[in-house]
């Protein structure tokens, strides 16, 4: 396995060690962030999902770089992104009550949609990287989550809902980026048996 697969099968790792951190109580305490209150568990929690993110980007920049991309890292890369995504979206559901449910439903129907699109390309010998629109996505995405579980950190003191107005923004690229996917790959689709 090479470098940028390892890096994004850590990304896998870190998923259970960002849920623990974020569900249990290890009686860390609260802190304030910016004018933002969350418990410090939280914050942990946080850094973890922005530092297993970052990897996305690690891994992909570093796959180009040395021409290390790869059919594996290509399927591997987006379920990464899609396990943690959605562990954080359902773990904002319980923690938030700025994450209404039907969004969080639209977003991870999304993604099981894309995933089974992949299977029947890769079954028909076509492997569908992300594109431009679906690492768009990955980002509004990542970032309306990184907001939210930091409670809004430096816009909660001039009281801009940023964290909320980025979910909506996630989840405009969400729908958009499906349906490119399912567009630009309909031939697949028509003429699979």
């Amino acid at each position: 396995m090479n470098i940028p697969n390892r890096i994004t099968v850590s990304r896998i790792c870190l998923i259970p060690i960002f849920v623990l951190v974020m569900v249990l109580d290890f009686g860390w305490g609260d802190m304030t962030l910016l004018g933002a209150t969350m418990p410090v568990e939280h914050f942990v929690g946080a850094m973890i999902f922005i530092v297993a993110s970052l990897t996305d980007w690690i891994d992909g920049y570093y796959a180009r770089k040395h021409n290390l991309v790869t059919n594996m890292g290509k399927f591997l890369d987006p379920l990464a992104d899609k396990l943690l995504v959605s562990a954080a979206f359902i773990l904002l559901i319980e923690l938030s009550d700025k994450v209404p449910a039907w969004i969080i439903i639209i977003i991870i129907s999304r993604e099981f949609a894309v995933t089974g699109l992949r299977l029947i390309c890769a079954e028909q010998g076509e492997v569908v990287a992300a594109n431009q629109l679906g690492k768009i996505k990955t980002w509004t995405q990542i970032l309306a989550i990184s907001l939210l579980l930091l409670n809004n950190v430096i816009f909660e003191m001039w009281n801009i809902p940023a964290d909320v107005i980025m979910l909506w923004i996630a989840l405009v690229f969400t729908v958009w980026s499906g349906i490119e996917y399912f567009w630009l790959n309909r031939k697949v689709l028509t003429e699979s048996k």
